[in-house]
């Protein structure tokens, strides 16, 4: 078994489990899971070194992958958005006696060439002087000219805790950040996993694009496309309702 930080909702129906992207926790996932707990049991999990979940010492998807299916005890359904979707897909990989059917959300199996923007929201975080912080919006200013959209800045906000002896970030950010270069590729693997594989893109988002097909259907040739419009890269928060009826409709299909 997986010693990775898990939260459940609902008692019944088919089991779905949850894994976020760079940066995110289980409950990232709150609003669909909650959407789905009414016919499924939902997991959510948090990844590693994220959220309450382990910090481990070196990035390394096979290990993330193999700590996924460590919470899997049954057959599930198995969605992965971003760094969580390449550790959702090596997890089938893997393990494809543990994964009934796969949804990978606005990510590829590929190496992508930049993970610039990511490297910046790190040097932000590890920048600000937690100690000189006396409230969440004492740090929704700090951290406001090194990135200034109000939406990512929320998002990397959820993973910033106040404890006894002052704050501190959740995710293991000195390890992310030396290993960056690791999240932005794929592991070389020959496995093909032969399940249902439903991939989810944001209209607005260069993650999924015509030239990944290729790659994609040589280790997921069971795989449907559907690209969620005005949705970017975070296609579940921003085109929640949209997403929840596609991907409710494939569990269920």
């Amino acid at each position: 078994m997986s010693d990775l930080h898990t939260t459940t909702l609902g008692e019944q129906g088919s089991p779905v489990v949850f894994c976020h992207g760079l940066f995110g926790q289980g409950k990232n996932w709150t609003q669909i899971g909650k959407a789905l707990a009414a016919s499924h049991r939902v997991t959510l999990v948090d990844m590693p070194d994220h959220g309450q979940s382990p910090w481990s010492e070196r990035l390394d998807y096979e290990a993330m992958a193999d700590a996924v299916a460590g919470v899997i005890d049954e057959p599930a359904a198995l969605v992965g958005h971003s760094m969580g979707g390449k550790a959702a897909m090596l997890a089938a990989l893997r393990h494809p006696e543990r994964v009934e059917r796969l949804v990978v959300v606005d990510v590829s199996p590929v190496q992508y060439r930049s993970a610039d923007e990511f490297r910046g929201f790190i040097d932000a975080m590890l920048g600000m002087d937690l100690g000189a912080i006396g409230s969440r919006a004492d740090a929704d200013a700090a951290l406001a000219d090194a990135v200034p959209n109000p939406g990512v800045r929320a998002f990397l906000l959820q993973s910033l805790r106040r404890e006894a002896d002052g704050w501190r970030w959740l995710p293991n950010l000195e390890m992310l950040r030396r290993d960056l270069d690791v999240l932005r590729g794929f592991p070389e693997t020959d496995a093909v996993y032969e399940g249902p594989v439903l991939w989810i893109g944001g209209s607005d988002s260069g993650y999924v694009r015509d030239e990944f097909v290729p790659a994609m259907e040589a280790r997921f040739p069971r795989v449907r496309r559907v690209t969620i419009k005005g949705a970017g890269h975070w296609v579940h928060s921003e085109q929640p309702k949209v997403f929840t009826e596609v991907l409710s409709r494939f569990l269920d299909a």
